[in-house]
């Protein structure tokens, strides 16, 4: 029976086929038995930290099973979320309501029956203890989501959650390691970290290479190298590119993947990607008052401000989802081309204009939160957003 594409690859499901299994940093321990390790040491939260889009969830879902896990997103908390209501409400548990008390009173052959509404909520204790029972664990994924008041009232419950052998995996991003759970004092010593590096190309190529084994579909070595590249290190946007290709060899009746199926499928592959009002909203900057702004003509004849630029230097080659300032600095020069008597903006320019853009971005919604200007550094938060500046855009 021949495999189907959609069954090998799974850019937003647990994929069976296409599993790649990694060691933890620069050791023989994969980051699986790491992971069953901390969930066996009773009394500690796991605390996982690690780029978008690099498997951290699927990595749960193989050690814990999808059957015991307890997925909750940081974006479900806002001040006036009852943490346990929302615990509770994941495996269907009764958190509040009403109950009727019956109370039967015999006299001679006479039944008389009086019935009374009593409001009731469930202890976290009994929430704990049915999570115990039943041998779930609680993963809060993008905890970084939730308001740092938020997460100061969430660490506080985990606390004594955990002392009571609750099983809890917090899930967030690198540079945000300095959220509530790793710099909560009350926590010291309770702590399991797991640090996910980004995927290697050499582990990214064997998704490609399995798959299409799987499929019959011929590939070589140096064209799964060039999809390891631009996948940007993550293996669900591999899982993407791979599914786009196969899609373009079936209409096209192939069975080898080719540089130009490759670019075909990079293109194809962003159709998925609905960043389009994303890059605009970048692009646009703050609303404008008063004074223009300053436009810059590029080599290749465009006129740009300096939100254009910003936008066109994450695009540039080679693609990075961290980039340091001196080489984001650089990639705006470059773009630039100067008439006489013209300079270069100025570096303190580039970094206002950033923090402008930081504070755009923040103020809507989460897809809006791709990139994050913070500590001297650029930081492309979603890999496919990177992606789809490179090749979703009509001049990409």
């Amino acid at each position: 029976m021949t495999m189907r594409a959609e069954k090998v690859f799974k850019p937003g499901a647990y994929p069976t086929y296409t599993y790649v299994s990694r060691h933890y940093e620069d050791t023989d321990i994969s980051y699986e038995l790491r992971l069953k390790q901390a969930l066996r040491t009773a009394g500690c939260l796991t605390s996982i930290i690690g780029p978008s889009k690099m498997g951290k969830t699927i990595l749960c879902e193989k050690v814990i099973g999808l059957d015991n896990i307890v997925e909750i997103s940081g974006a479900d908390f806002n001040e006036n979320t009852d943490f346990w209501a929302t615990v509770a409400a994941k495996v269907e548990l009764p958190y509040m309501g009403e109950i009727t008390t019956e109370r039967f009173s015999k006299t001679e052959e006479i039944t008389d029956r009086d019935g009374k509404n009593e409001k009731y909520v469930l202890s976290k204790d009994k929430i704990i203890e049915y999570y115990i029972q039943h041998n779930k664990v609680l993963v809060i994924d993008d905890f970084h989501y939730a308001s740092p008041e938020m997460q100061i009232k969430i660490a506080q419950q985990l606390k004594d959650a955990i002392r009571r052998e609750l099983k809890v995996i917090v899930v967030s991003l690198p540079h945000r390691s300095d959220d509530a759970i790793r710099q909560n004092a009350d926590l010291s010593g309770r702590l399991s970290l797991i640090t996910i590096d980004t995927w290697k190309e050499e582990d990214l190529k064997k998704i490609a290479l399995m798959g299409f084994e799987k499929l019959n579909i011929n590939i070589t070595d140096a064209v799964a190298e060039k999809l390891a590249v631009e996948c940007l290190t993550s293996p669900q946007l591999m899982q993407y590119i791979c599914l786009s290709i196969c899609t373009l060899l079936e209409d096209e009746n192939k069975q080898e993947v080719t540089d130009e199926i490759l670019e075909k499928a990079y293109k194809f592959t962003t159709v998925n990607f609905s960043y389009a009002d994303v890059v605009n909203t970048m692009g646009k900057g703050p609303n404008q008052r008063g004074q223009q702004r300053k436009m810059y003509e590029t080599i290749d004849g465009k006129l740009l401000d300096m939100y254009g630029l910003i936008v066109e230097s994450l695009a540039k080659n080679p693609p990075l989802t961290e980039i340091s300032f001196e080489t984001f600095y650089s990639r705006i020069i470059q773009l630039i081309k100067l008439s006489a008597n013209e300079k270069n903006p100025e570096k303190s320019i580039v970094k206002e204009h950033l923090r402008k853009l930081q504070n755009v971005l923040e103020a809507k919604e989460e897809i809006y939160r791709a990139i994050e200007w913070k500590d001297g550094k650029v930081y492309v938060l979603d890999p496919l957003f990177l992606f789809y500046l490179r090749w979703g855009r009509k001049n990409g």
